[in-house]
Protein backbone atom coordinates (compact mmCIF):
# COMPACT_ATOMS: atom_id res chain seq x y z
CA UNK A 1 0.00 0.00 0.00
CA UNK A 2 1.69 3.35 -1.27
CA UNK A 3 0.04 6.88 0.53
CA UNK A 4 0.27 9.84 -1.77
CA UNK A 5 -0.17 13.07 -0.20
CA UNK A 6 -0.94 16.44 -2.07
CA UNK A 7 -0.25 19.49 0.11
CA UNK A 8 -2.46 22.78 -1.50
CA UNK A 9 -4.27 25.24 0.44
CA UNK A 10 -5.77 26.31 -2.96
CA UNK A 11 -6.19 22.59 -4.71
CA UNK A 12 -7.64 21.38 -1.76
CA UNK A 13 -10.14 24.41 -2.06
CA UNK A 14 -10.85 24.04 -5.37
CA UNK A 15 -9.25 26.61 -6.61
CA UNK A 16 -7.43 25.08 -9.17
CA UNK A 17 -7.05 21.19 -10.07
CA UNK A 18 -4.09 18.94 -7.84
CA UNK A 19 -1.52 17.85 -10.30
CA UNK A 20 0.45 16.12 -7.89
CA UNK A 21 -1.31 12.51 -6.59
CA UNK A 22 -2.23 11.97 -10.86
CA UNK A 23 1.49 13.01 -11.60
CA UNK A 24 2.62 10.78 -8.85
CA UNK A 25 0.68 7.72 -9.59
CA UNK A 26 1.29 8.06 -13.32
CA UNK A 27 4.96 7.60 -12.63
CA UNK A 28 4.60 5.02 -9.67
CA UNK A 29 2.34 2.87 -12.77
CA UNK A 30 5.11 3.27 -15.07
CA UNK A 31 7.80 2.59 -12.55
CA UNK A 32 6.40 -0.66 -10.37
CA UNK A 33 5.88 -4.02 -11.84
CA UNK A 34 4.69 -5.22 -8.37
CA UNK A 35 1.26 -5.19 -8.00
CA UNK A 36 0.46 -2.17 -5.37
CA UNK A 37 -2.79 -0.32 -4.10
CA UNK A 38 -2.86 3.45 -3.33
CA UNK A 39 -4.55 5.90 -0.56
CA UNK A 40 -4.71 9.73 -1.60
CA UNK A 41 -5.18 12.32 0.53
CA UNK A 42 -5.61 16.30 -1.02
CA UNK A 43 -5.17 18.53 2.35
CA UNK A 44 -4.39 21.98 2.78
CA UNK A 45 -0.78 23.62 4.26
CA UNK A 46 -2.12 23.10 8.30
CA UNK A 47 0.99 21.26 9.70
CA UNK A 48 -1.63 19.98 12.19
CA UNK A 49 -3.64 18.46 9.65
CA UNK A 50 -0.30 17.03 7.70
CA UNK A 51 0.80 15.37 11.00
CA UNK A 52 -2.00 13.90 11.64
CA UNK A 53 -2.29 12.49 7.81
CA UNK A 54 0.46 10.66 7.84
CA UNK A 55 0.10 9.42 11.03
CA UNK A 56 -3.55 7.46 9.78
CA UNK A 57 -1.60 6.87 6.68
CA UNK A 58 1.10 4.68 8.61
CA UNK A 59 -0.51 3.76 11.10
CA UNK A 60 -4.37 3.20 9.91
CA UNK A 61 -4.21 2.50 6.37
CA UNK A 62 -0.54 0.07 7.23
CA UNK A 63 1.35 2.25 4.50
CA UNK A 64 4.89 0.76 3.36
CA UNK A 65 5.65 4.15 1.57
CA UNK A 66 3.86 7.34 1.91
CA UNK A 67 4.80 10.02 -1.02
CA UNK A 68 3.63 14.06 -0.41
CA UNK A 69 4.04 16.61 -2.82
CA UNK A 70 3.76 20.44 -1.80
CA UNK A 71 4.67 22.62 0.91
CA UNK A 72 8.60 21.95 0.77
CA UNK A 73 9.59 25.70 -0.09
CA UNK A 74 10.40 28.21 2.30
CA UNK A 75 7.28 30.39 2.37
CA UNK A 76 5.33 30.74 5.42
CA UNK A 77 2.22 28.33 4.69
CA UNK A 78 5.33 25.95 3.73
CA UNK A 79 5.34 23.21 6.82
CA UNK A 80 5.51 19.55 5.29
CA UNK A 81 9.20 18.88 6.17
CA UNK A 82 8.00 19.88 9.48
CA UNK A 83 5.52 18.09 9.61
CA UNK A 84 7.11 15.00 8.64
CA UNK A 85 9.70 15.30 10.75
CA UNK A 86 7.02 15.53 13.84
CA UNK A 87 6.06 12.19 13.03
CA UNK A 88 9.26 10.41 12.60
CA UNK A 89 11.25 8.08 14.12
CA UNK A 90 14.45 8.45 11.78
CA UNK A 91 15.43 10.84 9.63
CA UNK A 92 16.17 10.03 6.39
CA UNK A 93 18.90 12.84 4.97
CA UNK A 94 20.25 11.39 1.90
CA UNK A 95 16.77 11.29 -0.40
CA UNK A 96 16.39 15.38 0.35
CA UNK A 97 20.23 15.84 -0.40
CA UNK A 98 19.84 13.60 -3.91
CA UNK A 99 16.70 15.61 -4.59
CA UNK A 100 17.65 19.06 -4.37
CA UNK A 101 21.44 17.48 -6.47
CA UNK A 102 18.93 16.79 -9.03
CA UNK A 103 17.03 19.97 -9.29
CA UNK A 104 19.97 21.87 -9.01
CA UNK A 105 20.54 21.01 -12.76
CA UNK A 106 17.44 22.62 -14.07
CA UNK A 107 17.27 25.82 -11.40
CA UNK A 108 19.42 27.10 -9.08
CA UNK A 109 16.51 27.89 -6.33
CA UNK A 110 16.80 24.36 -6.00
CA UNK A 111 18.39 25.14 -2.73
CA UNK A 112 15.01 26.81 -1.43
CA UNK A 113 14.24 23.28 -1.67
CA UNK A 114 13.45 21.57 2.08
CA UNK A 115 12.12 18.15 0.47
CA UNK A 116 13.23 15.27 3.23
CA UNK A 117 12.12 11.83 4.31
CA UNK A 118 11.57 9.97 7.15
CA UNK A 119 11.26 6.48 9.02
CA UNK A 120 8.03 6.39 11.31
CA UNK A 121 7.87 3.44 13.58
CA UNK A 122 5.17 1.50 15.61
CA UNK A 123 5.98 -1.76 17.35
CA UNK A 124 4.62 -3.65 14.60
CA UNK A 125 4.78 -1.73 11.35
CA UNK A 126 7.55 0.72 9.54
CA UNK A 127 7.47 2.99 6.73
CA UNK A 128 9.37 5.26 4.71
CA UNK A 129 7.34 8.90 4.13
CA UNK A 130 9.20 10.79 1.43
CA UNK A 131 8.40 14.71 0.64
CA UNK A 132 8.55 15.74 -3.04
CA UNK A 133 8.51 18.84 -5.14
CA UNK A 134 5.62 20.47 -5.93
CA UNK A 135 5.49 20.76 -9.74
CA UNK A 136 4.94 17.42 -11.73
CA UNK A 137 7.90 17.94 -14.10
CA UNK A 138 10.13 17.92 -10.84
CA UNK A 139 8.58 14.98 -9.50
CA UNK A 140 8.96 12.45 -12.58
CA UNK A 141 12.96 14.08 -12.73
CA UNK A 142 13.44 13.48 -8.47
CA UNK A 143 12.37 9.79 -8.65
CA UNK A 144 13.74 8.61 -11.86
CA UNK A 145 16.73 10.70 -11.92
CA UNK A 146 18.33 12.49 -15.26
CA UNK A 147 19.43 10.83 -18.46
CA UNK A 148 21.61 12.29 -21.51
CA UNK A 149 19.89 12.56 -25.30
CA UNK A 150 20.48 8.86 -25.80
CA UNK A 151 19.49 7.19 -22.23
CA UNK A 152 22.17 6.73 -20.38
CA UNK A 153 21.75 7.99 -16.86
CA UNK A 154 23.47 11.16 -15.03
CA UNK A 155 22.16 11.16 -11.95
CA UNK A 156 19.95 8.56 -10.10
CA UNK A 157 16.79 9.30 -9.17
CA UNK A 158 15.80 9.01 -5.44
CA UNK A 159 13.21 5.83 -6.54
CA UNK A 160 16.21 3.20 -6.87
CA UNK A 161 17.12 2.99 -3.27
CA UNK A 162 13.24 2.99 -2.28
CA UNK A 163 12.60 -0.63 -2.65
CA UNK A 164 15.82 -1.92 -1.07
CA UNK A 165 14.76 1.00 1.78
CA UNK A 166 11.32 -0.62 2.56
CA UNK A 167 12.86 -3.85 2.91
CA UNK A 168 15.40 -2.95 5.78
CA UNK A 169 12.31 -1.69 7.41
CA UNK A 170 10.44 -4.75 6.82
CA UNK A 171 7.93 -4.02 4.38
CA UNK A 172 7.05 -6.09 1.36
CA UNK A 173 9.84 -6.78 -1.85
CA UNK A 174 9.05 -4.25 -4.49
CA UNK A 175 10.28 -4.56 -8.35
CA UNK A 176 10.17 -1.69 -10.56
CA UNK A 177 10.57 -1.86 -14.45
CA UNK A 178 14.82 -0.93 -15.06
CA UNK A 179 13.19 1.23 -18.07
CA UNK A 180 12.14 3.57 -15.83
CA UNK A 181 13.68 3.23 -12.56
CA UNK A 182 16.37 0.38 -12.08
CA UNK A 183 16.10 -0.63 -8.47
CA UNK A 184 19.38 -0.87 -6.34
CA UNK A 185 20.02 -3.73 -4.13
CA UNK A 186 22.63 -5.61 -2.96
CA UNK A 187 23.12 -9.31 -4.20
CA UNK A 188 22.73 -10.70 -1.20
CA UNK A 189 19.21 -8.93 -0.92
CA UNK A 190 17.64 -9.93 -4.26
CA UNK A 191 15.56 -12.18 -4.78
CA UNK A 192 15.38 -15.18 -7.70
CA UNK A 193 13.33 -14.52 -10.24
CA UNK A 194 10.19 -16.14 -10.79
CA UNK A 195 10.14 -19.63 -12.86
CA UNK A 196 8.27 -19.70 -15.43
Amino acid sequence: MVGLVSVSDRASGGVYQDQGIPALEDWLKSALTTPFRVETRLIPDERAQIEATLVELVDGARCHLVLTTGGTGPSRRDVTPEATLAIATKEMPGFGEQMRQISLAFVPTAILSRQTAVIRETPDHAALVMNLPGQPKAIKETLEGLRDADGKQLVGGIFAAVPYCVDLIGGPYMETNPAVCKAFRPKSALKPAPAN
